[in-house]
């Protein structure tokens, strides 16, 4: 069973300026709830029980102060007898911890980085779950994006979950190759015609310890400049794919709903709203 999973939510949200200057952009609102809550709370219902967010050196934290108990306004809800609404104040369940990783926003830049940073800093060596912190899978209905990853792992490989999207769409995302259930690669914006599929990455994982060890390697090994070149997690995975590496394809039948631009946010809105 898999108890642990990685959620980096350390950006600055620079599409989302000027907004994102005073709410972190994981904190943006989906009706009554930030982004990154829809993907802790399915984490957390997947059976995961220690969440390592990966936060920016910011402070206050409003990641932070969002999974803290609040005394005050609990006390405040008990007084005016509105004890039915504590539990909508509690965000986490007694037995699920969050630990927070800091990553400075001028250091090395990359989906890679904030993976190795929790792994090397808690020695992690077994399998987990890797959510990003500002988009979710919809799907209320039906299985959830870490049920279809676990399912797909088996308990013992590494696994992505893809998003079936219109072929004509695949030019703005990194598309998965795949063979008998089986990725082969991802190719990066490909035209209509020459995508392998239409199954997008959505950068949802299941990771396993050998390719964890990849990903600190390639992050401790490389001296990207600032300009160069971002640390992608992407590159990690195809050296242990060939390596012979077995990283399984999930696919979902669920939305994908993305919070990094307006239009995004907003038809996120409409969608769990609606």
């Amino acid at each position: 069973m898999i108890t642990k999973a990685i959620i980096p939510v350390a950006g600055w949200g620079t599409r989302r300026l000027p907004i994102t200057k005073i709410i972190e952009k994981s904190m943006l609102p989906v009706g009554n709830r930030p982004l990154v809550d829809y993907s802790v709370q399915e984490l957390i219902k997947a059976g995961v029980k220690d969440i390592y967010m990966v936060i920016g050196n910011a402070e206050p934290c409003q990641v932070r102060e969002f999974y803290r108990d609040n005394l005050a306004l609990n006390q405040y809800l008990v007084e005016r007898g509105k004890e039915d609404k504590l539990g909508l104040a509690k965000t986490l369940p007694d037995d699920v911890k969050v630990h927070y990783t800091v990553q400075n926003p001028s250091g090395k830049y990359g989906t890679a980085v904030p993976i190795a940073m929790v792994v090397e800093e808690y020695k992690i060596d077994e399998p987990v779950l890797v959510f990003m912190g500002d988009d979710f899978i919809w799907n209320p209905s039906g299985e959830s994006a870490a049920e279809a990853l676990i399912k797909a792992s088996g308990g013992s490989d590494a696994a992505i979950l893809g998003v079936e999207i219109p072929k004509e769409e695949v030019e703005k995302y990194g598309v998965l190759s795949a063979e008998e259930g089986r990725l082969v690669g991802v190719v990066e914006k490909p035209k209509p015609e020459e995508a392998p599929s239409n199954l997008i990455n959505v950068s949802k994982y299941i990771m396993t310890p050998e390719l964890l060890k990849k990903i600190v390697k390639y992050v401790n090994e490389n001296d990207f400049g600032p300009l160069d070149q971002e640390y992608m997690v992407t590159d990690p995975i195809d050296e242990f794919i060939k390596e012979g590496g077995v990283m399984k394809v999930a696919p979902t039948t669920g939305e994908y709903l993305d919070g990094g631009s307006v239009e995004g946010w907003l038809h996120a809105n409409n969608v769990v709203c609606g």
